[in-house]
């Protein structure tokens, strides 16, 4: 029953091969107009930017990394990787209405674990996650994917270590999924 299910779910996405090359297209025409790659970490920081600016603006203004971002005549939001994170949102809920695949809230979790671990873990692989792209200078997407396109070494080297760490730690994760 449970293969039937996994088919059945598997019908209602993009074959992935499929995807991949949809990505690498998209990949590809993003660096032909912009001159850079993908990425959303970038949206995250001008989030955080302009949160802090509004809350604290005096604070913002004294500190370094705050202050290389902050200008009167260009707002933090006002970049394109803001536009592209909303916009990955925005396809993503058309994609899911499309497919049928929004329906009532509900956290999808194994059948070992709790609704309320899973979210749990989840939010802390989230922290952890935005906490690394900071110190890498980058998501996935910018590091290792728009790396790779480019051919630069440092692109193959993110690639290799969050695939690496992936596979190296799956087995203590594995009870948050099967």
């Amino acid at each position: 029953m449970q293969i039937k299910n996994l088919e059945e779910r598997s019908k209602q996405y993009i074959n992935p091969y499929f995807g991949g090359v949809l990505l690498g297209l998209v990949l590809l025409l993003t660096i032909f107009i912009t001159g850079r790659g993908l990425g959303a970490s970038g949206a995250v920081k001008s989030t955080v930017v302009a949160t802090v600016e509004k809350i604290a603006p005096t604070y913002a203004e004294k500190q370094d990394y705050y202050g290389k971002f902050i200008s009167d005549d260009k707002h933090p939001m006002n970049t394109w990787l803001v536009f592209e994170t909303i916009g990955i949102f925005i396809g993503a809920f058309l994609s899911g209405i499309f497919a049928g695949r929004v329906k009532k809230f509900h956290v999808e979790h194994s059948p070992k674990i709790t609704p309320k671990t899973r979210l749990i873990f989840a939010t802390l692989g989230g922290v952890l996650f935005g906490i690394g792209s900071q110190f890498g200078r980058g998501c996935t997407s910018g590091a290792a994917l728009s790396g790779t396109a480019t051919m630069a070494t440092a692109g193959f080297v993110a690639m290799i270590a969050i695939f690496g760490t992936g596979y190296l730690v799956a087995w203590f994760f594995r009870k948050l999924w099967i």
